[in-house]
């Protein structure tokens, strides 16, 4: 696996190379925003390893422009630690989120939960739609067209959740199933994320969020998709 670490503190940047070299990855390096968008074309990694504070092009720009054209996996490295910082990133379409300083076992737990994510919701030319009762999913534009004909653009995470949830339609999914499905494993302590995530997509499917007819909660276990309200 080929993966590009963008940090311009030198110190932590190697470390991190090393880490994951020892690893087996093949690890190229960049020091600025303008050169990690330079390198993704030539270079073509599995994962992008992402600080956020840059000078010039910081992550947060650099996350963004990929999000216009490519679904690669993003990591975002950070001194920012603040859940907004980690919802804000996520938000800009992350797959994840890990604060400095940090273990370098959860670095690769981490680095391995996102490639193995990727690798499960990356389909064949012939599977990357998905149709139930009207819904149509598509992993490659991480889009879903609702029976109506509108067309919503969702964050990687966002659809991953969704997709999960629409191929066991009618299927309670448990909070531990969904955790470790969609963001990879175990996040304990994490459980509001899945809340935090249906409230999102609750907005922007639904036409009444606060009385929803396809995402629905059993409380206490988990959440279903129900495709026919």
């Amino acid at each position: 696996m080929r993966v590009l670490i963008v940090d311009d503190d030198r110190p932590s940047l190697k470390m991190t190379a090393f880490l994951l070299r020892e690893e087996g990855y093949t690890v190229f390096t960049a020091e600025n925003g303008q050169d990690a968008l330079r390198m993704i074309d030539e270079k073509t990694p599995d994962l992008l390893i992402l600080d956020v504070m840059m000078p010039g092009m910081d992550g947060w720009e650099v996350t963004r422009q990929l999000r216009r054209t490519t679904n690669l996996p993003i990591l975002i490295l950070s001194a920012k630690g603040e859940t907004s910082d980690r919802v804000f990133g996520l938000d800009l379409g992350a797959d994840d989120y890990l604060a400095k300083p940090f273990e370098p076992s959860e670095l690769l737990a981490r680095v391995r939960a996102v490639l193995r994510r990727a690798e499960a919701f990356t389909f064949g030319e012939p599977q990357n739609q998905m149709t139930v009762e009207g819904f149509r999913l598509d992993s490659v534009n991480n889009t879903v067209t609702l029976p109506s004909g509108r067309a919503v653009e969702l964050t990687p995470i966002e659809f991953r959740l969704l997709h999960y949830l629409v191929r066991h339609n009618g299927r309670v999914l448990t909070h531990e199933q969904l955790l470790s499905t969609v963001w990879g494993y175990d996040y304990e302590g994490y459980s509001n994320q899945i809340a935090v995530y249906i409230r999102r997509l609750r907005t922007k499917l639904e036409p009444n969020p606060d009385a929803p007819r396809h995402l629905l909660t059993a409380r206490g276990i988990g959440y279903k998709f129900e495709a026919v309200a």
